[in-house]
């Protein structure tokens, strides 16, 4: 079945732009991507939008559609009536390249920030060795594909670019529960997500967690699970009694 579909697509850069409509031919079985080919095809040779794999792995088509956080290749046409108009826009949290490509180099700039996995010393690789059930939890984070739309539906940057510097953000956040979590790492990381990373300036609202085309349960299984052991080690009088002592020692 082919219908005649209408479409709003942002275009500019990053001086000014403003949304165009297209009306666009979609076929059964598209996805937003393909519509967002054709019109480069058709109508809009020049329309910029970043893709590659199309297949919901490489985390590099990713945009907002009616407003919300999505991957363009994983969204499907099927989820929108006929009558529908529907609203390809960049992703709000990050500063416009041009068209639906934003900077995310952000990311990047957190990622180096986040101390490596560090094993204890006096094991040489190939030596690691673990029980599975130990593994499971952080294991669930390493399904993350970077596309970074829990980073861009987090309204913490989403709405206050002056948090950047002092915030990490959702995908950053998981990473350090993730080796706080693995056995065989030896850094104390929980003083650092708080003080450095901003863990504190996170409220749960579990947006994150709802764009999450991997579906992991970043806010439940990493983000309060973190902000726990930061609440023990910070505020458990019996925890803070322990320190004393050993420093006492």
């Amino acid at each position: 079945m082919t219908y005649s579909a209408k479409f709003r697509v942002w275009r500019g850069d990053a001086e000014a732009g403003d949304l165009q409509d297209f009306t666009v031919e979609v076929n059964e079985g598209e996805v937003v991507l393909d519509i967002i080919h054709r019109l480069q095809a058709t109508q809009a040779s020049d329309l910029a939008v970043r893709w590659n794999c199309k297949a919901g792995k490489c985390g590099s088509c990713s945009a907002e559609v009616n407003g919300r956080p999505r991957l363009l290749c994983m969204t499907r046409m099927s989820t929108f009536t006929e009558a529908e108009t529907i609203t390809v826009t960049p992703m709000r949290a990050f500063p416009v390249i041009r068209d639906l490509v934003t900077d995310v180099s952000f990311n990047y700039q957190k990622a180096r920030e986040v101390p490596a996995f560090a094993p204890p010393a006096d094991l040489a690789p190939g030596e690691y060795r673990m029980q599975q059930i130990d593994v499971q939890r952080s294991q669930e984070f390493r399904k993350c594909i970077e596309c970074f739309l829990c980073q861009d539906t987090c309204h913490v940057v989403r709405d206050h670019e002056e948090n950047k510097q002092s915030f990490a953000g959702p995908r950053f956040l998981m990473r350090i529960a993730e080796l706080d979590m693995h056995p065989l790492d030896t850094l104390d990381r929980k003083d650092q997500a708080q003080d450095e990373f901003g863990l504190g300036m996170c409220n749960i609202t579990k947006c994150c967690t709802e764009v999450c085309p991997e579906h992991i349960k970043i806010t439940d299984n990493a983000l309060i699970p973190m902000k726990e052991r930061v609440a023990d080690r910070k505020y458990d009088p019996l925890v803070w009694l322990g320190n004393k002592i050993l420093r006492r020692s």
